[in-house]
């Protein structure tokens, strides 16, 4: 066993660029459709393939081979991580994600009673981390309750006065903040988004009398939402959230719970292997508020950015609190110099600039070029990086 090229599949979904994930590989842009997501794993929904073969089907085919016994005996038959190259053009929808427990208990009960609402394709969890490529903007979790009561009552609109009143009380007040706007009457919702959008555009005015940039970021946040989402409840949601905006290789967390968003940019993303979304909102598809609210946490991020950690020269990884997945980014010199990534298990390695040949065994190595990634199965041992350039590398933590 050694290393394999692997090809990933593109999703094309709506919200995605038709000019990054192109760029990126060195194909012509921009693109006959807009391409979200690179997908590099074994998910059912697209697996990647290694070597020309399903990567599904081949650990389905020796499972301890590829996994290596740590891991299988742990999660079983199944790749346990997903990685993503994401291209965001227009924002995402407001989401979170259920706890591992809650995932298992919630599928299982969706499986034995087919009245039940679809909201879950598996029994598990997906906790995620995204890290930028480009400068990306992101909503991640609730922010200080005081700056957005500060912010609701700047747009002057009595019927917002519940939810400021809400907000007023502190963290406490969050949750039913969230509820009173996510269950806002369907046909009065129109109406309020144009009044959000015109005192937003009041904020932003030169005659503005609030000089606050909290303000002014926010009241350009909602104009942006409602562009692309009128007459969504969701553009004052997000005004209750963290604005982020990350520099190339600042990292975010969203575990279990956190509502989030993604506005614009590229990045490198990691989850555990699932794909249970629950959606708040700014989106066309389908949205079950009563459960989102069953699963959301309603507590104040006070910073959403997650630190670094420098393991070796020129790697980094983002400590996280889940045993699915590790991610280590690799900065090679081109001094000939090489790398060896830690981890075990079974390894996914991406290229985000320049050129990196990754050997593992005694296999013919394999280049990995911005956009070209390469797959390394347990059994061919350590991971040895050298070129000059940069690489994502997926893995799983030590057990």
């Amino acid at each position: 066993m050694s290393v394999s090229p692997l090809t990933g599949a593109i999703r094309p979904y709506a919200w995605g660029s038709r000019t990054v994930l192109a760029t990126l590989q060195g194909r012509p842009a921009p693109t006959a459709e807009p391409e979200a997501e690179l997908w590099l794993g074994a998910h059912p929904g697209d697996p990647s393939r290694a070597g020309g073969e399903s990567l599904a089907e081949l650990i389905a085919a020796e499972p301890e081979v590829h996994l290596g016994a740590p891991v299988l005996a742990e999660f079983g038959i199944r790749l346990p991580y997903l990685m993503k190259v994401l291209a965001a053009e227009t924002p995402l929808s407001l989401q979170a994600h259920p706890d591992a427990a809650y995932a298992a208990r919630a599928y299982a009960a969706q499986q034995a009673d087919p009245s039940l609402p679809r909201n879950y394709t598996d029994a598990h969890h997906k906790p995620e981390m995204l890290v930028a490529i480009t400068p990306f903007e992101a909503l991640c979790g609730f922010r200080d309750p005081a700056v957005s009561a500060r912010v609701l009552e700047e747009f002057g609109l009595p019927q917002l006065a519940p939810v400021v009143e809400a907000l007023r009380t502190g963290p406490a007040g969050i949750e039913q903040a969230v509820r009173t706007l996510l269950t806002w009457p369907e046909s009065e919702r129109p109406g309020l988004i144009d009044a959000v959008v015109t005192s937003a555009r009041r904020c932003c005015g030169a005659d503005s009398a609030s000089g606050d940039p909290a303000i002014v970021a926010s009241a350009r946040l909602a104009l942006t939402l409602a562009e692309h989402y009128p007459g969504d409840p969701g553009v004052l949601v997000a005004q209750l959230l963290n604005h982020v905006r990350l520099a190339p290789g600042e990292a975010i967390w969203m575990p279990a719970g956190n509502l989030h968003a993604y506005l614009r940019g590229a990045g490198v993303e990691i989850m555990a292997a699932s794909d249970n979304v629950l959606r708040g909102g700014l989106t066309p598809k389908r949205v079950d508020v009563g459960e989102l609210l069953r699963v959301l946490r309603f507590t104040v991020l006070d910073d959403p950015l997650l630190p670094s950690r420098a393991v070796a020269p020129g790697v980094v990884t983002w400590p996280v609190p889940v045993r699915e997945f590790a991610l280590f980014r690799v900065s090679l010199d081109g001094s000939g110099t090489p790398v060896e990534v830690p981890g075990a298990g079974p390894r996914i390695v991406v290229g985000t600039a320049g050129k990196a040949t990754v050997s593992a065994g005694g296999g013919s190595p394999v280049d990995v070029t911005p956009g070209v990634a390469a797959y390394v199965p347990d059994a061919a041992g350590a991971l040895v990086l050298v070129g000059d350039g940069e690489v994502f590398v997926a893995t799983v933590p030590a057990h």
